[in-house]
């Protein structure tokens, strides 16, 4: 189709609102006046950028984080624990007690500096193992409600009861097609799978015309949706599109892996050295439930931690001269049985591990009120949970995002500070 025919039949309303690379979620949740009052991003010392990672499917803490130092291990999985150090594809000691699989060699280089932790034998309390359940109930931080009683995500919360860390026009993004619950009524909002193509769409050559024609047409609209909203599409736009993404050199020789994950976090890293003032940023990592061929050595399980910790280290690499303003904090839905099936796979559990990575995490340590693996002192077959996934939140959100507001946040939760953070 020529220009000349593009001129004539300008984008629709809806193909703009829906053809931005996701623009779309940020234009819902920005309100109609803030537009006007959007300034230079600021940076702020006291304050983290936040990167969240959602594993979902229901990722196996005990190949993540071995307890080689839990005899009962060996017996509940004989055939698919990660063996004792010292032994054939044993585990890295890291305590003691505790020690990485092979594949999670990756995460030795941040553990070693004391900026990388896992917290181990937490989760949420409420008791499902359903991945829907478990997961919508972890993400809106509220456990044991009837699902969709909670419409806002614990994520979104902050984002609502604390100032802007830049002008508040682009507060978080999250990576994927869908907006992650944990954003749910989030303020400012982004949604993409790939924000190297966060642009104006169509013919570059005819960009600057068709965007008069769009800005012309809304100029007419009434408040407060149409016309506030286009205009916070341009300018979510202007401040991510100079971004070079495809172009974009980590630094200290960080190498990013293929895939999702690693283009999300390398895509992070960029954005927050371009300092526009983004401050949370939501991922997932998909492929962790693992019924049949769990795989901890050369299968599905040692290939998605290879990925996860590479990424991992890659991202701590890369964004070493500013560690100190960055948290990174994995978490999953819920972990597996701790004994093997019959599939040499491992069902939906109870207890599991969170990962802690940054500049001002209490790291190398494995945080953890071990209940044991012996059959007495398992939740009905799954690791017992004794460390509440909300005390670990709480403390980030509070000592290095600057909010104390955990009444709502988490509601009903007067939170523990475990010591995640120094």
């Amino acid at each position: 189709m020529s220009d000349s025919k593009k001129k004539k039949n300008p984008v629709s309303r809806r193909q703009f609102l829906g053809g931005t690379g996701g623009t779309l979620a940020a234009i819902a949740t920005t309100p109609w006046w803030m537009r006007h009052s959007l300034g230079k991003p600021r940076r702020s010392a006291q304050r983290d950028v936040f990167v969240h990672v959602f594993l979902r499917g229901g990722m196996d803490g005990l190949t993540t984080c071995v307890p080689h130092g839990d005899p009962d291990l060996y017996l509940a999985r004989p055939n698919l624990a990660i063996s004792p150090p010292g032994q054939p594809n044993g585990a890295t000691d890291l305590d003691g007690f505790f020690g990485l699989p092979p594949s999670g060699a990756p995460l030795l280089t941040p553990w070693a500096n004391g900026h990388l932790a896992f917290v181990h034998a937490s989760g949420s309390p409420d008791p499902s193992r359903s991945h829907f359940d478990a997961t919508h109930l972890i993400e809106v931080g509220i456990p044991n409600q009837p699902i969709f009683s909670v419409k806002s995500g614990w994520l979104a919360r902050h984002l609502q009861t604390i100032d802007p860390l830049g002008n508040g026009l682009v507060r978080a993004i999250n990576f994927g097609s869908v907006m992650a619950l944990s954003l749910a009524e989030a303020p400012g909002t982004v949604s993409s799978e790939d924000l190297s193509t966060f642009d104006f769409p169509g013919n570059p050559v005819s960009a600057t015309e068709r965007r008069q024609v769009i800005e012309k047409m809304y100029s007419r609209s009434r408040e407060p949706l149409l016309r506030s909203s286009a205009d916070a599409s341009f300018d979510t736009i202007d401040l991510l599109a100079p971004i070079d993404y495809e172009g974009y050199q980590p630094a200290n020789g960080a190498s990013y892996p293929a895939g999702a994950v690693g283009s999300a976090f390398r895509q992070t890293a960029a954005t927050i050295k371009a300092d526009v003032g983004v401050e949370a940023y939501m991922m997932e990592m998909h492929g962790w439930d693992l019924h049949e061929g769990l795989g901890p050595i050369d299968g599905a399980m040692a290939a998605l931690l290879t990925e996860l910790t590479s990424t991992l280290e890659a991202f701590y690499l890369d964004m070493l001269a500013d560690i100190d303003r960055v948290t990174v904090l994995l978490v999953s839905e819920f972990g597996r049985r701790v004994a093997e099936n019959g599939s040499e796979g491992v069902d939906h559990g109870h207890g599991n591990c969170m990962i802690a990575m940054g500049g001002h995490i209490a790291g190398g340590q494995v945080m953890t009120q071990w209940p044991g693996l012996a059959p007495q002192n398992l939740d009905s077959g799954d690791l017992a949970i004794t460390i509440d996934y909300r005390d670990i939140v709480a403390e980030i959100v509070s000592q290095r995002l600057g909010n104390p507001a955990f009444g709502t946040i988490f509601p009903n939760y007067t939170p523990t500070f475990q010591g995640i953070t120094n």
